[in-house]
């Protein structure tokens, strides 16, 4: 007799199996403690951010998936006539008699194999055409809603990791529901059918069927929703990989100057691993899984085969039955064979979209009021009323900030480093929001208007422009959409971007690279100034617009901004004398406060003031370059 027990526990089943219990333990506090927040997102959340890209074509996408449906069923009653097939064989007295009857039922099948054709090729087509669009669909409304964001938004994430995030939601609709499609409902179809025939024809068959199913299904279930959490954290590692890539190769050039090649490379490796560990670990799960499934899977099949072999002995199933029952365990064997695969992808796709839908429901930390209206500005006066602004909710930036811009005024702001002159002007673009205390533009609290009317009456050329890779006409012409080629070039020709556009082989249709990387500084720079002499709208902020310029650059469009300036309210963050003494007022922050306001000729007969001793440190640096 042989000792089951003695041989299971030789078999190494035992161990192996011990193993994977102490492996999941060992690594059960490192990743239930580096579980990220977007695993809170549910199911039903997903399929919901899914459902908005459905919606415009759900006809032809549910016409597509019935004609699946009815293909399948068809495919499902096949079998019914091989067994019809086998009974007349193995009944035929007279072959000649049975003849007929056997090429009936090949017709049949024929039959019923093109019909399953035309519906299922059918049901493809309106698919595979409704799935690309909803696969744009949903990349469009996952960039409208991330675009949406504030600047600190961007600012907490990585480029390529929102890139990827984009890119995955859409992919990640496309994986589940071709799973979903192709998979659990033919699978559900195959399923019901052979329990549906089988009990009529073999009840005992269809008992064992269903009993195995009743083990196998829930097992897997359970185990791809277990493994769920563990694919999460693979997405994640995922995402920041791509992110740090992204980084580095943006940074590729402040790596070279600063000899960091080795740093990003252990960098990068340290990531990669963590990834490569999470995913094998991943990976381990759905071995294991798929291991008891292949036992399964064996078992039922060869209790089938008893049973039946055991019933045929005893004349109470025909050769036909036993065909039809064992087209249905083949076919469902096959179908099942891949149930932990088919699992996964659900419970990866799932993972694979979280990260987005954590975006699409994250609330807009700068968004326009119910019933926010046009910004209206006849003058562009500003007005900031004790407004304070926290970083984070933890470091002050900003601190009761109370001043008055006249309509045309023109004002400096100076200050060392880290007094909070930027977070001033982004302040008025509601790049953020005040912690406290309001802004007003001709009167109006800026968080009462829309954002979109607000930018729109307000020009900045920052310190470090990034353009589009796009053409140089079509970067410049992005200050206002509308403008013709000539008042573009008219613009250029203001910002003497044209000294360099000419000298270029494509002139206005030459590509600039990403973010602008074929021109210099200083070229950038122009086009930032022609696009806002473009836009001409009524208040104009220069975040240091000369800093990138040498002084031969700067001398040829000091005029045109000169020019620009007339008539608009402008705030000027520099330190270029030239640029300073011509402002009607000079604002000077410290800590994120005003300490002293006033024209340069005031402040600068203010003994020990700070914007005396700043003035000088900028008189002494240029008289050291002069000497050098």
């Amino acid at each position: 007799m042989i000792n089951l027990k003695n041989t299971y526990k030789n078999s190494g089943i035992v161990p192996l199996f011990l193993y994977v219990k102490m492996y999941f333990f060992a690594k059960k506090w490192y990743f239930f403690n580096t579980m990220r927040k977007g695993q809170n997102i549910s199911a039903r959340a997903i399929f919901a951010a899914f459902w908005r890209g459905i919606s415009p074509y759900k006809v032809m996408f549910f016409l597509g998936i019935f004609g699946f449906i009815v293909g399948t069923i068809v495919n499902v009653l096949i079998p019914i006539l091989y067994k019809e097939f086998f009974d007349v064989l193995s009944d035929a007295g007279d072959r000649a008699l049975a003849t007929p009857s056997l090429i009936r039922i090949v017709i049949y099948v024929a039959a019923l194999h093109g019909l399953s054709f035309v519906f299922y090729r059918g049901g493809l087509f309106l698919y595979n055409t409704s799935s690309s669009k909803i696969m744009a669909r949903l990349r469009q409304n996952a960039f409208n809603a991330m675009m949406l964001h504030s600047y600190g938004f961007f600012a907490s994430n990585f480029t390529g990791s929102l890139v990827q995030r984009v890119n995955r939601f859409s992919r990640s609709f496309e994986r589940i529901a071709d799973t979903l499609s192709f998979n659990i409902i033919s699978l559900i179809i195959a399923i019901v059918g052979a329990i549906a025939v089988t009990l009529v024809v073999a009840p005992v068959i269809a008992l064992i069927i269903a009993c195995w199913l009743v083990i196998f299904v829930p097992f897997h279930i359970f185990f791809a929703r277990w493994k769920q959490k563990y694919d999460v954290l693979v997405a994640a590692a995922d995402s920041k990989t791509t992110g740090v890539l992204a980084d580095s190769i943006t940074n590729q050039n402040a790596i070279a100057l600063f000899t960091g090649y080795q740093h990003e490379v252990d960098y990068f490796k340290e990531v990669t691993e963590d990834q490569a560990k999470k995913a094998r670990f991943s990976w381990n799960l759905g071995g294991v899984v798929e291991m008891t499934q292949v036992a399964l899977v064996y078992a039922v099949e060869f209790i089938v085969f008893y049973f039946a072999i055991l019933y045929w002995q005893k004349g109470e199933i025909t050769i036909g039955v036993f065909v039809l029952a064992q087209a249905y365990i083949i076919g469902l064997s096959q179908q099942l064979w891949g149930i932990s695969r088919v699992m996964r992808d659900i419970f990866e796709g799932m993972a694979d979209s979280r990260e987005m839908v954590e975006i699409l429901l994250k609330p807009y930390d700068v968004q326009d009021a119910h019933g926010a209206v046009t910004l209206t500005v006849p003058k562009g006066a500003i007005s900031f009323a004790n407004v304070s602004f926290n970083f984070n909710e933890t470091r002050t930036v900003l601190h009761a900030i109370t001043i008055d811009i006249t309509a045309g005024e023109k004002i400096a702001l100076v200050g060392p480093s880290g007094a909070g002159k930027t977070t001033f002007i982004r302040l008025i673009l509601r790049m953020y929001d005040p912690t406290q205390g309001a802004i007003y533009i001709d009167g109006q609290d800026i968080k009462t208007v829309t954002q979109e009317s607000l930018r729109a009456h307000v020009s900045l050329v920052p310190q470090d422009p990034v353009l589009f890779h796009r053409t140089l006409m079509e970067n410049i012409r992005y200050g206002r959409r509308d403008a013709t080629d000539e008042e573009v070039m008219r613009a250029a020709k203001l910002a003497h971007c044209d000294e360099f556009i000419d000298n270029l082989p494509e002139k206005y249709e030459t590509f600039v690279g990403e973010r602008g990387i074929k021109l210099s500084g200083g070229e950038r720079q122009r086009v930032a100034i022609a696009r806002a002499i473009l836009k001409n709208a009524p208040i104009l902020i220069l975040d240091e617009a000369t800093s990138s310029l040498d002084s031969h650059s700067e001398s040829l469009i000091q005029d045109a901004l000169d020019t620009l300036m007339r008539g608009c309210t402008t705030i000027v963050i520099a330190h270029r004398l030239s640029t300073i003494r011509k402002m009607d007022r000079i604002v000077v922050m410290e800590h994120g406060a005003i300490r002293e306001e006033g024209t340069h000729d005031t402040l600068i007969k203010k003994e020990g003031s700070l914007y005396e001793k700043l003035w000088k440190l900028q008189v002494s640096g240029f008289m050291r370059e002069e000497e050098e």
